[in-house]
């Protein structure tokens, strides 16, 4: 993005949602294509107001609200893609998405396949997951293994400012369809970010070590995404105290997925933890540890384990706190590692 003369450029403390919002401004602003639309998106700037200002900018033929008809809402998407617009849709809540599903697995993920690449498919989804929140069910799932095991799609989740700003404008400009999972609970976190002149960050498909370790006799590796990736650095800070150097790696994006970076911090720790909020059983992390094994099985001290939320349809609010993985969950899989001593106290048996 070129920074206009005289702009003010200086980093001042900025939230995810206005890093969202301001990615969506610019990216309608510089491509007449890139057109908004959803449930709320307009009138009321979407339920969490990412898309506030958007309507009075650019006009209600390019932020548009919609129906609550999601399968609608994509179907229509997919038209628009097909005549050479780039919609960006917006689902409200991630397991709004669900009645949407036929589009997006029959069209949405197999039209550029099925045209043998003729007819791209520019098509944007955002999707609010995740929980957090205090949400009730249908408003706090982390579906992101459906999407993960649907070829033809990519996958990005955003951890910090930076990241929500660069990926949805990465995203909007692709000609793949991408489904952008924007975790809920940090849409109010801070970061200090220069909206006018903002920092560039790597593409989708890269992963990023938010925390490097040392990769000695007492290292392991935390892999994470999204609103798991400050709990995890919240751990790694906690280890310290019990010896442990653990290395964060932020994945940032499910697929394309970044076997370099992920494998080159798990062959200098030797231990790998991955942690999400999805259910454990199927979840993305099953895939994660068994590409992490494939790859560095000599490297490994000890099995690939997994913090994960429970195998239960997501709970009432006032016991999400147990159900999503936290800095304890993580540091007794960390303990669980295999580490030196209890290696040999074993062995001697």
């Amino acid at each position: 993005m070129t920074t206009a003369v005289g702009a003010d450029t200086a980093r001042k403390p900025a939230t995810m949602a206005q890093a969202l919002g301001r990615a969506l401004r610019d990216a309608m602003a510089a491509d007449p294509s890139v057109h908004v639309l959803g449930e709320d998106v307009g009138t009321l700037g979407g339920v969490f107001r990412i898309t506030d200002g958007l309507a009075e900018e650019f006009g209600e033929d390019r932020c548009t609200d919609t129906p609550l008809a999601e399968a609608g809402i994509l179907g229509t998407a997919v038209g628009m893609a097909m005549y050479g617009l780039r919609p960006v849709v917006e689902m409200q809540f991630d397991a709004f998405a669900y009645p949407s599903f036929e589009q997006l697995i029959s069209h949405v993920s197999r039209m550029r396949n099925r045209t043998r690449g003729a007819m791209p498919m520019p098509i944007t989804v955002r999707v609010p997951y995740g929980g957090g929140i205090g949400g009730v069910e249908h408003h706090s799932d982390s579906s992101e293994i459906y999407y993960m095991a649907t070829p033809g799609l990519h996958v990005v989740a955003p951890a910090t400012v930076a990241d929500a700003y660069g990926l949805l404008r990465a995203a909007i400009a692709s000609d793949d369809p991408v489904i952008f999972l924007e975790p809920k609970r940090l849409y109010w976190s801070k970061a200090e970010w220069s909206a006018d002149a903002p920092e560039q960050v790597p593409p989708i498909g890269r992963a990023v070590v938010r925390r490097p370790g040392s990769g000695g006799r007492r290292a392991a590796t935390l892999i994470s995404y999204g609103p798991s990736v400050p709990m995890c650095l919240e751990a790694a800070e906690a280890a310290r105290s019990e010896g442990w150097d653990l290395e964060v790696v932020d994945l940032r994006s499910l697929v394309p997925f970044d076997d370099e970076t992920v494998c080159a911090s798990v062959r200098r720790t030797g231990r790998a933890v991955v942690v999400h909020e999805a259910a454990g059983f199927g979840g993305p992390g099953g895939e994660i540890a068994a590409r992490v094994t494939e790859r560095c099985f000599h490297h490994l001290e000890a099995p690939v384990l997994r913090v994960a939320g429970f195998d239960i349809p997501y709970p009432p609010p006032m016991l999400e706190r147990h159900h999503l993985p936290g800095v304890d969950r993580v540091l007794d899989a960390v303990a669980r590692l295999q580490w030196e001593a209890e290696w040999t106290e074993g062995s001697a048996v």
